[in-house]
């Protein structure tokens, strides 16, 4: 079944867990500076990605580092456009520099999951990515209406399922506050991902790194979908 899997990466100091991961994905989201990641380590994730031929792609969040850009911050709508653009730019340099390009952006965290329902906050992060590059795809919650924003922009986008997480009724994800807002038996992440995939809203499922057991879900994952 042809469908992209996606997981965001250099955000740990585990670069052996990074380099497993890579293993199993074809696209990467990769920090840039906001929630975490710095030069060094947005270098040493886009040499993985070329050596395994992931497509690369900029994963801007809340500038809050302490918070791993987990928790809603207060910003006006143009604070927001100018940190994503800042912080895509910020990986683009690296990436011009291997000789490469960012072909995706996917916002991080709570930056993400506030534009699923706010669509000023999602308004800002398509205008940030839309004065870097207006054609590069948007990775967002499939079927939720921060999609239907950035296509009204303009702006190429791809639904996005994640096989490690828990949903509500609603269609959006489960709080991590809450208990059983994490999939961590890969079998169960795996069917998950199949369903997702042949529902056919998703273009690309996302494992992330920091799930507990993230590459045994992304080899059963990658397993299942591409049987």
């Amino acid at each position: 079944m042809p469908i992209d899997l996606n997981c965001d990466m250099g955000e740990l100091e585990d670069a052996l867990h990074e380099a497993a991961l890579m293993e199993y994905i074809s696209s990467a989201n990769i920090a840039c500076g906001g929630h975490a990641g710095d030069e060094a380590t947005m270098e040493r994730t886009v040499r993985l990605a070329l050596l395994r031929g992931v497509a690369i792609g900029a994963h801007p969040g809340y500038p809050d580092r302490a918070n791993f850009g987990r928790l809603e911050i207060p910003m006006a709508a143009a604070d927001i456009e100018q940190s994503v653009f800042q912080q895509i730019q910020r990986l683009d340099a690296v990436v011009r520099r291997l000789g490469a390009a960012i072909v995706h952006v996917k916002p991080h965290g709570a930056l993400y999951n506030v534009a699923v329902r706010n669509a000023e906050v999602a308004r800002a992060i398509g205008r940030g990515v839309a004065r870097w590059n207006p054609d590069t795809t948007l990775f967002g919650l499939a079927r939720s209406p921060m999609l239907e924003v950035w296509r009204g922009m303009g702006l190429a986008v791809a639904g996005e399922g994640f096989a490690d997480r828990r949903y509500e009724p609603d269609g959006t994800l489960r709080s991590r506050q809450l208990p059983g807002a994490l999939i961590t038996d890969p079998r169960e992440a795996a069917a998950q991902a199949l369903r997702l995939a042949r529902e056919g809203h998703a273009q690309t499922i996302c494992v992330h790194g920091d799930t507990p057991g993230a590459v045994a879900i992304l080899k059963a994952c990658q397993e299942l979908l591409y049987q």
